[in-house]
């Protein structure tokens, strides 16, 4: 069933020859905020196409959100229920299926499976030691930052020069990483947000070596202690969960990053505020993972009056839900924690401790490092990545005045060492866990974790 649009002064979202509105492409990305109103006007959940003949239902309201997200009886995650896909109305190239498509790890599993595959990833993120982990992500921010902030203009873009590569960094050394594998798990998943043939197989194929090397040489690292947990993972499944927590922690961390930084340089931000509002400002206004969590009814079920039937996928729209206007009023009462952009119920994210206090790490040692650092372009006219599943600024171009920098044999040019801008975050592709002559293509010299190891040693 597709509601109609009515004819409004300015169009809404959405052509009224085709009814649903369409949650990609440059309109929507510009002003993703115009059509989230519209889609809420239809209801707690509306049909939307979030990629070209991929229809799927989106929920918009709060309540309902956390109503499916605790209530894994009646909404589950499997996408091998996924009725318009054992159908074969997916197109077999949709960008979609990267996002939506089943892989056995523990956010596309359920009951029983997904408590084992879950516990065995808690545990093992629980074991991150916080101070070591502030290290780390200061010593990688004090690395990139050493890499950009002798440029003589002044200038860099924050996005490409320091928020994105900051979490490759961090989760390269919670991986236990040699710098080999290290280089070529950051080209892997540099290559699949950047849309680059074979990067998945590069990140498989690193990885598979990593799982490999620490059956020899156990490490205190979070590879090995999934390895040795007593839920008994085979090396497959730690790879897929490996693969979760690298796809599904860098681009939101790399977003956060970046959205926090900006909004904490920006000229309405009020004087004498934390690092740590802006990121909960970011957390809830622009949720870094936008609209994901596809859940497929076990039976069908009446949602404000919708029919959403079973095995058709419902979305959650993390971005809406947090900004629902039936909040507003509450805002100031509800807890800073209680924003969505980390999900709720069984399949909340694991790692949201560590993943806020990375943000809020990478934010201040920013502005530790380069204290008179400010943005080149308001707020208001930065570009968003034009994806349905991120919100993630395109670039944030940033002034400081340069510092002398002794730069040493290891050190590379600002150009090879930036990771590649994701895309979108649409590209993620679905890891081919075969190891692959194809990572010899994209292996890179002497890659950035390679370079970073060497920086941290004095080389």
């Amino acid at each position: 069933m597709q509601h109609q649009i009515n004819s409004h002064p300015t169009p809404p979202p959405g052509c009224p020859a085709h009814g649903n509105t369409q949650l990609f492409g440059p309109e929507f990305g510009s002003d993703p905020e115009r059509h989230y109103d519209h889609l809420r006007s239809l209801g707690p959940s509306a049909p939307v196409d979030i990629a070209p003949d991929v229809e799927v239902e989106l929920v918009t309201s709060y309540d309902a959100a956390l109503y499916i997200l605790q209530n894994p009886a009646s909404f589950v995650r499997d996408s091998r229920r996924w009725n318009a896909l054992n159908e074969g109305r997916i197109p077999e190239d949709s960008p979609a299926l990267p996002m939506m498509g089943y892989r056995p790890n523990a956010l596309f599993s359920d009951g029983a499976a997904h408590a084992r595959l879950r516990q065995a990833v808690t545990d093992s993120l629980a074991s991150i030691d916080e101070l070591q982990l502030v290290r780390q992500t200061q010593q990688s921010a004090d690395y990139l930052i050493s890499q950009f902030s002798s440029d003589v203009r002044g200038q860099a873009d924050l996005m490409s020069d320091y928020a994105q590569p900051l979490p490759l960094l961090v989760f390269s050394d919670l991986f236990g990483c040699p710098p080999e594998i290290g280089d070529r798990v950051i080209a892997g998943i540099s290559g699949i947000f950047e849309g680059t043939p074979g990067a998945d197989q590069v990140l498989g194929g690193a990885l598979g070596e990593l799982i490999a090397l620490k059956h020899r040489r156990p490490g205190n690292d979070v590879t090995t202690r999934l390895m040795q947990h007593t839920a008994g993972l085979t090396d497959e499944e730690v790879l897929h969960q490996l693969v979760t927590l690298l796809s599904g922690g860098t681009a939101p961390l790399s977003a956060a990053i970046g959205t926090s930084s900006a909004l904490y340089l920006s000229e309405d931000w009020p004087a004498g505020l934390p690092v740590e509002d802006a990121v909960v400002q970011t957390l809830w206004n622009y949720a870094p993972i936008a609209n994901y969590a596809a859940h497929y009814p076990t039976h069908d079920v009446d949602l404000g009056g919708r029919i959403l039937r079973a095995n058709d996928p419902v979305v959650i729209s993390f971005a809406a839900a947090n900004t629902d206007p039936k909040l507003t009023e509450h805002r100031e009462q509800l807890s800073g924690k209680a924003h969505l952009a980390f999900g709720a119920g069984p399949h909340a994210c694991p790692a949201k401790d560590p993943a806020f206090m990375i943000a809020v790490t990478a934010v201040e040692s920013l502005l530790n490092q380069l204290p008179d650092v400010g943005t080149r372009v308001r707020f208001q006219d930065l570009s968003w990545v034009p994806a349905p599943w991120s919100r993630s600024l395109v670039s944030v171009p940033i002034r400081f005045t340069p510092r002398s920098v002794t730069h040493t044999a290891a050190e590379p040019t600002r150009s090879q060492d930036a990771s590649p801008t994701p895309a979108t975050a649409a590209q993620h592709s679905v890891v081919s866990y075969q190891q692959s002559a194809t990572h010899s293509a994209l292996k890179p010299k002497s890659g950035l974790f390679s370079r970073f190891l060497a920086w941290t040693r004095g080389e």
